[in-house]
C-alpha cells in the first residue's frame, strides 16, 4: 500500500512538472505563428519527465546517457517537422548545423510572429528537455519537489522574457503555473506520524515542526518587507525587451547606400542581374522591382535607414490605403550578376520561399542575410498599391513628428538649391502642385547620360543643378535626379525618399544592367508613397539658366599671408632612436665596430633617408602648387596611410565611400577601435569632390583643411598600431613608389 502511494504521488509530480512545462510553451508561443512550437515543447516535457518517472529505479548513470540519446533523437525529430512545415528543402546535416549555431540570435531578432523554423524552435525545445530532466531527477527521485519546481520555474521566467512587451500579459497561464506548483508540493507531503501525549519522540517531531513552520514564515515575511516594494512598483512597467541587446541582420557595406551602383550599372548596361517570370498579373507591361529604399540623408549620402528581423515564408501585410488599387503579384526570380544582400522584389511583399529572409516593415524590403548567390531562386508573393490619380491632386502631405525623418536634410543647404526649392514652392501651395513642378523642373532641363559620375551630396547636387554645361554640369544619370527631387520635396515641405531598383518586363526575361534606375517617392495622406519620374523628356532641354541664375557665391576672403607648412608631427616621422643620429651626436654604432657596425650604419642611414624623403614628399603634396594639386596630395596621403595600414581602398570607391570604409575597416585594421574617436575626414572629402566636379573652384583655405584632417588621420591611425607596425610603418619605402 505505501509503495502504491509513492508511485502516485510520484506520478502526480511528474505530471504537475511536465504541465507547467507545457504553460512555459503557451507563454512563449504568444509570439509563435501558430501552434507547432507548444506542441513541440509539450513532447519534450513528456519525453523528459516521462524517461525519469519510468527509471526512477534505475541508477543515475544510466538515466542520464540515456536521456542525452533521447533527447538528441527528439531535437532532430522537431527540426525536421519545422523544416517539412516551413518548406525547407536544405539536408538535415545542414539544417542541425545552422540551427544549433544560429538558434539564440536568430530567436531573438526573428519578426513577430515568429515563425517556427529549425533555426527558432530549437532553443525552446532543448530547455524545454533539459528543464524537464532536471526538474523530474530532483522532484522524483531525490524527493526534492520544491527544489525541482526551480528548472521548471527558470524555464517560465525565460519565456516570459524572451517575450518582452511583444505580447499581452500571460495572468492565466501564470495562475496555472502556481496551481500546478501547490499540486505538486501537495502530492509530496507526507502524513505525520502520530504520537501520544507522553511520547517524547513525538513531543520532539512536533518541536521541529513548530520551529520549521516558523522560521518559514519569518523568511517569508521578510522578503516580503525586503522585496515586495520593489516588485510592487514592478508591476505596471514595460518588460524589457531582449530584442536590444542582439544586433539584427544588417546589410554589408555594398547596400548601405546602393544609389552609388547606378552609375557603374549604367557602364555596363548588358550585364545580366536577374531573370524573373511573367508575372501573374500587372498593371502595365512593365513591373518595376524594389531593391532599396533610401529615407535617410545626412547632405552627403542617401542611406537605406532599416531595422531586418528574421522572417519565415508568411510576411506581416502593410497597410491598405483607402485610395488605391490592391493587385496581387506573383513571381520567380533567378539571381544572376546581382551581388549584395537586397532582394528585388514587386512592392510589397507578403510572403516568400526559396530563401531565408528578414524583413524591415516600415519599408517592405527584403534581405537575405547570408548574402545573394549565382542561382538563386525564390518566389515572392506581393500586393501592388496602384493610387487612384484622379484624388492625387487634391491630397495633402503629412507633417509632424511622425515624418520628421522624410523631412530632415544635413546641414548647411547650399544657396542656390534653397532658392530654386523657394522658386519652385512659390505660387504652388498644393502638395501635388510643389511635387509636380519639380518634377517637371528637372525634366525640362537636365540630360541623362551614362558615363556620369557617381555623387548625391551637396557638393554633387549643386553642381549637377548648377554646372556649366560645357565643364560636365547638367548632366547625370537616374541617381542625380532622384537625389535632387527628393531633396527639393524636402525642402518644399513634402516627405520624400529615394528608391533603387529595377525595370522589369511584366511577361518575364532577364533583367539587365540597364534596366536598374532610382526614382523619388512622396507620401500623401490616404494614398501612401507615390512615384515621381523625374528624368528628362527631351534630348535636348533647355539650359537651367534660362529659367533659373542661382546667385554666385561669395569667393573666400584670401589669408593675408600664404599658409605656413604645417608642424604638426608627420606619420610617417621616425621615432626618437632613428631621429637621432641626423643631430650631430655620435652614433652609438661606432662604439660596436668592424662589420657588423658597418652594416647597422647602413641600415640607419638607409633609413633616415626614407624618412627625410617621405618627409619631403608629403610636405610636396600639402603645400606646394595650386588648391587641387594640394588637395589631390592630400587624397594620396590618405590613401598611403590605409595602404600602409593593411586596409588599401579599392579603386572603385568614390570619395564618400572611400571615408566610410576607412571607418569601417578599422574594426579589422587595429585591435579595440573606437571609430568615433577618429579624426574627421569630411574637409578632405569635400575637396576631392571638388577637385573631380568643378576643377579651380578650390581655394587655399579649403586645401589647407584637408591637409590637416589627412595629417590628423594619419597619425591617429598610426598611434593605434603595435610598436613595431609604428616603427615599420616610418621607415616603409612604399609611399615613395605607390601611385
Amino acid at each position: 500500500m505505501a509503495r502504491a502511494a509513492k508511485w502516485v504521488r510520484a506520478a502526480v509530480v511528474s505530471v504537475a512538472l511536465a504541465g507547467m512545462i507545457v504553460l512555459a510553451g503557451v507563454v512563449l508561443g504568444r509570439i509563435f505563428a501558430g501552434a507547432l512550437l507548444v506542441e513541440l515543447m509539450a513532447g519534450a516535457a513528456v519525453g523528459s519527465v516521462g524517461l525519469s518517472l519510468a527509471c526512477r529505479r534505475v541508477p543515475n548513470w544510466v538515466v542520464a546517457p540515456l536521456s542525452a540519446v533521447l533527447l538528441a533523437g527528439y531535437a532532430v525529430l522537431a527540426l525536421r517537422v519545422a523544416a517539412n512545415q516551413a518548406d525547407i528543402p536544405d539536408s538535415m546535416a545542414a539544417i542541425v548545423r545552422d540551427s544549433v549555431q544560429n538558434g539564440i540570435p536568430r530567436l531573438l531578432t526573428a519578426m513577430i510572429p515568429v515563425e517556427p523554423t529549425p533555426d527558432t524552435i530549437v532553443v525552446p525545445v532543448i530547455t524545454a528537455w533539459l528543464a524537464g530532466l532536471a526538474g523530474a531527477e530532483i522532484a522524483v527521485r531525490a524527493g526534492r519537489v520544491l527544489l525541482g519546481l526551480l528548472p521548471v520555474a527558470a524555464l517560465y521566467g525565460g519565456a516570459l522574457y524572451v517575450v518582452g512587451p511583444n505580447a499581452n500579459t500571460a495572468g492565466t497561464p501564470t495562475i496555472a503555473f502556481a496551481a500546478l506548483a501547490v499540486v505538486a508540493l501537495a502530492a509530496s507531503a507526507r502524513p505525520a506520524q502520530r504520537a501520544d501525549a507522553g511520547d517524547a519522540v513525538g513531543e520532539a517531531v512536533r518541536a521541529r515542526a513548530f520551529a520549521s513552520a516558523a522560521a518559514g514564515l519569518a523568511a517569508v515575511l521578510v522578503l516580503i518587507v525586503a522585496v515586495g516594494p520593489w516588485i510592487g512598483g514592478r508591476v505596471g512597467t514595460t518588460p524589457v525587451d531582449p530584442r536590444q541587446y542582439v544586433e539584427p541582420p544588417q546589410v554589408d557595406s555594398l547596400d548601405e547606400s546602393p544609389l552609388n551602383r547606378i552609375s557603374g550599372w549604367a557602364l555596363t548596361p548588358k550585364e545580366p542581374l536577374l531573370k524573373v517570370s511573367r508575372a501573374s498579373a500587372s498593371p502595365g507591361k512593365r513591373l518595376r522591382l524594389r531593391l532599396a529604399v533610401l529615407p535617410d540623408y545626412d547632405g552627403v549620402t542617401w542611406r537605406v535607414g532599416a531595422t531586418y528581423r528574421n522572417a519565415g515564408r508568411v510576411l506581416p501585410s502593410q497597410p491598405r490605403m483607402p485610395d488605391t488599387q490592391l493587385t496581387e503579384v506573383r513571381q520567380d526570380v533567378i539571381i544572376d550578376g546581382l551581388t549584395g544582400r537586397l532582394l528585388p522584389v514587386v512592392p510589397t511583399p507578403t510572403g516568400v520561399r526559396g530563401a531565408r529572409v528578414a524583413f524591415d516593415a516600415s519599408t517592405g524590403t527584403l534581405i537575405r542575410p547570408e548574402g545573394l548567390t549565382a542561382g538563386l531562386r525564390y518566389s515572392v508573393t506581393s500586393e501592388l498599391q496602384t493610387p487612384d490619380l484622379n484624388v492625387l491632386p487634391a491630397a495633402d502631405s503629412p507633417s509632424g513628428d511622425a515624418v520628421a525623418r522624410y523631412l530632415a536634410v544635413g546641414a548647411d543647404v547650399p544657396d542656390g538649391i534653397q532658392r530654386l526649392a523657394d522658386q519652385l514652392a512659390d505660387g504652388n501651395g498644393a502638395a501635388f502642385d510643389r511635387a509636380v513642378a519639380i518634377e517637371e523642373f528637372l525634366a525640362e532641363h537636365y540630360r541623362k547620360v551614362a558615363d556620369a559620375p557617381s555623387g548625391h551630396s551637396y557638393l554633387n547636387l549643386n553642381f549637377f543643378l548648377f554646372g556649366p554645361r560645357e565643364r560636365g554640369g547638367q548632366v547625370g544619370t537616374s541617381e542625380q535626379f532622384a537625389a535632387s527631387f527628393a531633396l527639393l520635396a524636402r525642402l518644399t515641405g513634402l516627405p520624400s525618399r529615394v528608391v533603387v531598383g529595377f525595370d522589369a518586363p511584366a511577361a518575364g526575361g532577364i533583367v539587365t544592367a540597364a534596366s536598374a534606375l532610382a526614382w523619388p517617392e512622396v507620401l500623401f495622406d490616404g494614398l501612401g508613397w507615390v512615384a515621381f519620374d523625374p528624368m528628362p523628356k527631351s534630348k535636348n532641354p533647355r539650359p537651367v539658366e534660362e529659367d533659373f541664375t542661382p546667385k554666385p557665391s561669395k569667393p573666400p576672403t584670401p589669408p593675408s599671408e600664404p599658409p605656413a607648412p604645417s608642424d604638426t608631427p608627420s606619420s610617417s616621422g621616425p621615432p626618437a632612436v632613428l631621429a637621432a643620429p641626423h643631430k650631430g651626436g655620435p652614433p652609438a654604432v661606432v662604439v660596436a665596430g668592424g662589420a657588423s657596425g658597418t652594416v647597422l650604419l647602413a641600415l640607419v642611414a638607409a633609413a633616415g633617408t626614407i624618412v627625410a624623403m617621405r618627409r619631403s614628399l608629403r610636405r610636396r603634396r600639402l603645400t606646394a602648387g595650386s588648391p587641387d594639386d594640394r588637395i589631390t596630395g592630400a587624397w594620396s596621403e590618405f590613401r598611403d596611410a590605409l595602404r600602409l595600414a593593411g586596409q588599401p581602398v579599392p579603386a572603385h570607391l568614390a570619395a564618400t565611400e572611400a571615408a566610410a570604409y576607412a571607418g569601417k575597416r578599422l574594426r579589422k585594421a587595429v585591435p579595440d577601435p573606437d571609430p568615433d574617436e577618429m579624426p574627421p575626414l569630411d574637409e578632405l572629402v569635400a575637396g576631392i569632390n571638388t577637385v573631380g566636379f568643378a576643377p579651380g573652384a578650390a581655394d587655399d583655405a579649403q586645401a589647407l583643411r584637408a591637409g590637416e584632417q589627412v595629417v590628423a588621420y594619419a597619425e591617429e591611425l598610426r598611434s593605434r598600431r603595435s610598436w613595431w607596425r609604428r616603427l615599420w610603418w616610418s621607415v616603409h619605402p612604399g609611399p615613395l613608389r605607390w601611385r
